[in-house]
């Protein structure tokens, strides 16, 4: 696989953000944002597609520990 040209990660990235929008919009509804999400895997290279997906993933768990906090599970010893 040959590197992307800079108007092709353009399209990618506007496909991705266009994705998460509607999943941020929906509760990360799948079947509601089904035609992005197509639109996503379209126009980005695989590797990509699987690299977001992983990278949405965290955010939303680095955001979840940032308003939450964080708490030890229960019957875990201390090391």
């Amino acid at each position: 696989m040959s590197a992307p040209t800079k108007e092709e990660r353009r399209v990618c990235w506007a496909a991705r953000d266009e994705l998460w929008k509607c999943l941020d919009l929906t509760g990360d509804n799948a079947e509601v944002c089904k035609k992005f999400q197509q639109d996503f895997e379209q126009q980005c290279p695989a590797q990509w597609v699987s690299y977001f997906a992983k990278r949405r993933e965290f955010l939303k768990y680095k955001d979840k520990l940032q308003k939450e906090g964080y708490e030890p599970a229960q019957g875990v010893p201390n090391s």
